[in-house]
């Protein structure tokens, strides 16, 4: 290098980022642990604290590790070969398993779509009335727009600021009366049962927490990472740089998902302390829940509640359609990413306009939602356990990975989660 350059060396850059803010550590991981409590996961947690109370909470703390593991390995394949889980899977499988996968993929994030898109509109009418299926239709609009026409940095900082409305949760679980030395012994002593009911929330709990959807998107966001970073590279290409970007990865990865679990628990505790304390044990979705406690915890609560249902759901949407375009990107080799204009990847972000009107349309249709987000479920539960089966093989394959492959402590927590996979969707199914 020129002695009078002023452009840091890759070793400096380096060093530079070994002790990164906090701030720059968070993005993929944040942004994805925080997609995890969209609508839908806030109606499978109230149904949770509302049918069982406090019993089910040590789920969350169970499941905390083992979705730090998952998301970690998403990220290393991405950020290390530079391709997401999609363009790997076409590049080290036969054809037919990666349209197999991704196709599933793509019909459970629409109607996953379309059920948040349904909460958000019940949400917003409950605050201020008027009709749903305009507010659907008009969060649905707003997110594609945002999608479509944002610079990229700018929009991946509005959906860090969203992940604030997250503690609206944990807001409302002070604003209620929660028995907390009740709260700490289930956690740590739970009472477990094995009947149906039980087992199938279980099931739904861990489903609604592990989903493929959130595999795709963390590999695709370290990819453009990568492409927004100038003197960044795929690992595999600049090795120097891998200490501090996995680390970056874990801090971000651990943080994301503590998050996620830490309001989906306190989400479990407040319909818990509210709802089932008084007796109503039957919440279909996130909207019913947010109604059934303005009786009981008061307007405030509610409010509170209801506001946080529209906020996860408009970060959670491009998550959902961003995950589905990128994969089908990848398998039909398409430009891709959010950092490209919409003239240079026009069929990527019609991908992401299209699932997204047809998440629209969902609720213009006969269809019950509560019986589409039973199949969603159902789906990403089937899904989830040959992708991540997939990803455990290609994140220890050395032709995918290099010198990048697995240490032996990931490995063993990524296949404890894909086994507990297999056996929650084989009780999803025994249980039915």
């Amino acid at each position: 290098m020129d002695a009078n350059s002023t452009e840091p060396s890759p070793e400096a850059a380096s060093k530079q980022s070994e002790r990164p803010n906090l701030l720059k550590i968070l993005g993929p991981g944040l942004i994805t642990g925080a997609s995890d409590d969209d609508p839908s996961g806030i109606a499978t947690y109230s149904q949770v604290g509302a049918q069982f109370g406090y019993s089910m909470g040590w789920v969350m703390l169970f499941s905390w590790p083992l979705m730090c593991a998952i998301q970690e390995i998403s990220a290393r394949i991405g950020r290390v070969t530079g391709q997401g889980i999609a363009g790997n899977l076409k590049r080290h499988y036969p054809v037919g398993v990666v349209y197999s996968v991704v196709s599933l993929l793509v019909v459970a994030n629409v109607i996953n779509i379309g059920a948040d898109l349904g909460a958000m509109g019940a949400a917003l009418k409950l605050l201020i009335g008027g009709p749903a299926l305009i507010y659907v239709a008009l969060f649905g609009l707003a997110s594609v727009l945002l999608e479509v026409f944002s610079q990229y940095s700018r929009y991946v900082s509005v959906l860090k600021w969203l992940t604030l409305s997250l503690f609206a949760y944990v807001g409302v679980a002070f604003v209620v009366h929660i028995p907390w030395g009740t709260v700490g012994y289930n956690l740590v002593v739970p009472h477990i049962t094995f009947d149906g009911p039980y087992i199938t929330a279980v099931v739904a709990v861990l489903g609604t927490t592990i989903s493929p959807y959130l595999f795709f998107w963390q590999a695709e966001e370290e990819v453009e990472e990568v492409k927004e970073r100038p003197q960044a590279k795929p690992l595999k290409r600049a090795p120097e740089q891998a200490k501090p970007e996995f680390q970056r990865i874990q801090w971000d990865t651990y943080i994301g998902m503590l998050i996620s679990n830490v309001v989906a628990l306190f989400i479990i505790l407040t319909t818990a302390a509210t709802l089932n304390a008084h007796g109503v044990t039957d919440i279909q979705t996130s909207s019913q829940a947010a109604e059934a406690l303005r009786p009981i915890a008061g307007p405030f609560a509610f409010f509170i509640f209801a506001l946080g249902i529209i906020g996860t759901g408009l970060l959670a949407l491009p998550v959902l359609a961003g995950s589905s375009a990128y994969a089908l990107g990848e398998t039909f080799g398409w430009p891709v990413g959010l950092s490209r204009t919409a003239g240079r990847a026009k069929a990527f972000y019609g991908a992401i306009a299209i699932a997204t009107f047809l998440g629209i349309g969902l609720n213009f249709s006969p269809i019950d939602p509560i019986k589409a987000l039973f199949w969603s479920a159902v789906i990403n539960g089937v899904v989830a356990v040959p992708v991540m089966a997939l990803m455990m093989h290609l994140s220890s394959h050395r032709p995918a990975m290099g010198e990048f492959r697995l240490h032996i402590g990931l490995k063993i927590v990524g296949w404890l989660a894909t086994f507990i996979m297999v056996a929650a969707a084989i009780g999803l199914f025994a249980t039915w």
